[in-house]
């Protein structure tokens, strides 16, 4: 059964040039009241299951936080319908109603009974909405006196702790220091099991993909991919490195004058979809090499694999690179990933042509069939190149294990 429903949904904005301000400038200026209505979302339909967590990505002003705004009935929709079941929680504006000469502790109840918590629901958990927000020294003071990041760990703690059967969560999840954040994402994977339907606003791809099995990408008011995070990252993730390079050209082409990266524009072919051809960096191949040296694809679980990446590069248009891989089950399911720059490995040179090697001393993946992405990145994540399914193989084990890892273990009977 859908939770969130959305068929057919549009939403326009109108931007005033030269709106009167003030009674005389609109008595005198009435006829000077210029406006541009803008189309934000433009035709909107899918729908969300109960208990899914879905992600929506796309660029600055492409409409996602709108969408939010629209399944909150903060505003509503020009056209078309939609239908959310049950209670909502929304962080979009954390904090909206916290009173400023009222303590964190009233603010609590203030703030859960807009969430629709009666005070018998707020009293059984004032404890737990503090002890989360760790705050507890200051929560009876005025939130005036509260830093930033108090203020938004106290309505972070609210907002998540009304049991709601659908949260709403719009670029809010960076709150507080490092350790905070660990507690909130955590915290989001404990409401995901719990069963609550989700449904995330971020630029951060990475947090989506830990918290969600569904990304929709937004683009100019209508979506343009839904699906898996990993396929619908790729391509999004793809689209805007050519958007990047396209507007890089362009710039150099005003200019006169080369562009940082962007390379000579004689050697670009630039389509209408804005794609070009030349790479600053390619793999030019993948292989998976076992310990004796076989590449036939199967391999034993806990084997020494090697995995060789070979490129090509022009060095002169790089400005920092990281070197990325996912490992993939056969039904998607994200196995590991990491790459170079989270692994603090800086200042990795490429040449003109080479391999880059990435040895695995024990492949602890259970017995089944598995692929690795690979990808050539610049620091700010533009791929260079990526390429899905780069190698596919099978992990075998005389062992019949369920699950994705092997956890090296022995058994003792005393």
């Amino acid at each position: 059964m859908a939770a969130i429903e959305v068929n057919e949904v549009r939403k326009s904005f109108k931007v005033y040039f030269d709106k009167g301000r003030t009674m005389k400038e609109k008595i005198l200026f009435q006829h000077r009241n210029r406006f541009e209505e803008r189309k934000i979302l433009d035709g909107i339909s899918f729908s969300v299951e109960k208990g899914e967590a879905v992600g929506l990505v796309g660029h600055n002003g492409c409409g996602k936080s709108t969408l939010l705004k629209l399944l909150t009935r903060i505003i509503y929709p020009d056209s078309g319908t939609i239908k959310v079941e049950g209670r909502v929680s929304s962080l979009l504006e954390l904090g909206a109603g916290f009173h400023p000469d009222m303590t964190g502790r009233e603010n609590i109840y203030t703030n859960a009974s807009i969430f629709g918590l009666t005070k018998k629901e707020i009293d059984a958990r004032i404890n737990e909405i503090i002890e989360f927000s760790e705050l507890e020294n200051f929560i009876d003071n005025p939130v005036r006196t509260y830093s930033s990041g108090m203020y938004t760990r106290l309505a972070f703690s609210v907002a998540i702790n009304v049991d709601a059967d659908v949260l709403l969560v719009d670029e809010i999840l960076a709150v507080g220091d490092a350790a905070f954040q660990a507690k909130c994402l955590e915290k989001m994977l404990d409401i995901k099991a719990k069963g609550t339907t989700i449904a995330i606003v971020s630029h951060s791809l990475s947090q989506i993909e830990q918290i969600c099995n569904r990304s929709i990408w937004i683009d100019g008011g209508k979506i343009r991919m839904d699906g898996s995070p990993n396929e619908v990252h790729t391509k999004y993730l793809e689209y805007m490195g050519q958007k990047r390079l396209a507007k890089s050209v362009t710039v150099e082409k005003k200019s006169g004058e080369p562009a940082k990266n962007s390379g000579s524009p004689e050697n670009k072919n630039i389509g209408e979809s804005g794609e070009i051809s030349e790479k600053i960096a390619e793999i030019t191949g993948v292989q998976l090499i076992g310990e004796d040296g076989n590449i036939s694809g199967k391999y034993r679980s806990g084997e020494r694999v090697t995995l060789k990446i070979s490129y090509r590069a022009n060095p002169e248009k790089l400005n920092g690179v990281l070197i990325g891989l996912l490992f993939f089950r056969n039904d998607k399911l994200t196995c590991y990933g990491t790459n170079t720059m989270r692994e603090r490995i800086e200042n990795i040179a490429l040449k003109e042509s080479g391999e880059i090697l990435c040895e695995i001393d024990k492949l602890n993946l259970v017995r089944g069939s598995y692929w690795i992405d690979v990808a050539i990145r610049a620091k700010d994540m533009f791929a260079y190149d990526y390429v899905a399914k780069a190698v596919e193989f099978t992990v075998y084990s005389s062992v019949d294990e369920v699950g994705v890892v092997k956890l090296e273990h022995k058994w003792t009977f005393n």
